[in-house]
C-alpha cells in the first residue's frame, strides 16, 4: 500500500463534477491499494501516518503530528500509484489490486484513520475527481506500508 502524504492549510474534493468535501489545516493522501495489500498495511499506514511529525511547533521545527495540532484529513484513492512505467511510455497498472478488494482495503484505512484523527474524509472510490490543495511548506512524503511491515519492496 502506497501514501502520498501532503501537508495542506486546505482541501476541497470534487467527485463527478460535485462538491463533495473539504478540510483545512490537515493532511492529503493519495492512497494506492497493491496485489497483495492486506488490513496490516492499512493498520501499518494509518498508525505512521497519523504520529508523523511534519506540523511546525512554536519553535518552527517539524516536531507536531496531525493528531498534536488537531488537524484534519482528506483520502482519495488513486491506482495510478502503482503504475509500471519500466517499458514504453504508457504505464500499466497490473500491480494495482482489483477493484472490489482496493475499495475493501481503502475503507478499511479510512476507518483506521478515522480511530486515530478528529476528523477524516474521503473521495469517492472509482470516481473522477477533482482536488483544489493550498499545500502547506510544501512537504510531501511518500509512504510505503511494505518498509512498515519490513516485508521488503513489491513492486
Amino acid at each position: 500500500m502506497t501514501g502520498v502524504i501532503q501537508r495542506v492549510n486546505s482541501a476541497r474534493l470534487f467527485a463527478d463534477g460535485a462538491y463533495t468535501s473539504e478540510i483545512k489545516k490537515g493532511l492529503y493522501i493519495l492512497l494506492g491499494v497493491a496485489k497483495g495489500d492486506t488490513e496490516a498495511d492499512a493498520i501499518a499506514l494509518a498508525e505512521k501516518i497519523s504520529k508523523l511529525r511534519i506540523f511546525t511547533d512554536e519553535n518552527d521545527k517539524m516536531n507536531l503530528s496531525v493528531k498534536d495540532i488537531d488537524g484534519e484529513v482528506m483520502v482519495v484513492s488513486n491506482f495510478t500509484l502503482n503504475a509500471n512505467y519500466a517499458h514504453g511510455n504508457r504505464p500499466d497498472y497490473l500491480l494495482a489490486a482489483a477493484p472490489d478488494e482496493a475499495n475493501r482495503l481503502y475503507e478499511f484505512f479510512l476507518s483506521e484513520m478515522k480511530k486515530r484523527v478528529r476528523l477524516c474524509v474521503s473521495g469517492v472510490f472509482g470516481a473522477d475527481m477533482r482536488t483544489e490543495l493550498s499545500t502547506d511548506g510544501p512537504v510531501t512524503i511518500v509512504m510505503e506500508s511494505s518498509v512498515l511491515l519490513k516485508k521488503g519492496d513489491k513492486k
